[in-house]
């Protein structure tokens, strides 16, 4: 079966994290906590809480996203298996594809709980499937272009400053597209307006997915 090593890949790192619970309790915290601390901090009126809240939350997930990323290929590189993966029979892409699936369904667990949080806490209805789209969309490019940057930094003694000084710089034009496509959706504006910023995440996830097929398998070798 061509995707098997695939599922295997993916099956591992969901157990390890089962097990050892590192990843999405820490994202949640900080994302929690960060969501706490912008509530506290911007004591404003509900109209400019509306304009605000869309980069809020998307400024949570990122930085709860970052932390997660910094932990993509931790297993790998503390147990020393990087290389036994590496001799492995599979397509090298299928490393990448694995980890970037089990990312997502780490932020996205995330996104489940602090999304109704901070729909509660701000007393906006973020429950808008195109706004939901949007959001997954963007949270997909972030993980996408973060999974090939941890790849970049996995060699690095310094990997956890490296990764957000490398991801934040490309991932800004992803963060501004989601944020005006979620705003315009959040205030119900005509599709026209919400087009191009829509339009430009659907780009910028296709890009960088053929990006890191093209790429990851060189990134691993140095």
């Amino acid at each position: 079966m061509k995707f098997r090593p695939l599922i295997a890949l993916i099956r591992k790192d969901l157990l390890h994290e089962y097990r050892q619970r590192e990843i999405v309790i820490a994202m949640m915290v900080f994302a929690f906590l960060i969501m706490v601390i912008f509530n506290f901090a911007l004591e404003l009126n509900k109209t400019v809480r509306e304009t605000v809240a869309v980069g809020v939350l998307w400024v949570t997930f990122v930085f709860a996203a970052t932390l997660g990323l910094n932990r993509v290929f931790a297993a790998e590189s503390d147990q020393t298996s990087l290389d036994g993966l590496l001799l492995a029979p599979i397509d090298r892409t299928m490393i990448f594809a694995a980890k970037f699936v089990s990312t997502l369904i780490f932020v996205v667990l995330v996104q489940l709980i602090i999304v109704p949080l901070f729909s509660i806490f701000y007393g906006i209805d973020l429950f808008n499937p195109l706004f939901l789209l949007t959001l997954f969309l963007g949270t997909f490019g972030y993980v996408v272009v973060g999974t090939l940057v941890a790849a970049l930094a996995l060699q690095s003694r310094s990997r956890e400053v490296l990764l957000p000084i490398l991801l934040l710089p490309v991932s800004v034009p992803l963060m501004l597209a989601v944020v005006k496509a979620g705003k315009n959706i959040l205030e119900g504006a005509e599709w026209a307006l919400i087009r191009p910023g829509f339009s430009f995440v659907v780009a910028f996830d296709i890009i960088f997915i053929g990006i890191a097929i093209m790429t990851f398998d060189y990134l691993l070798e140095e």
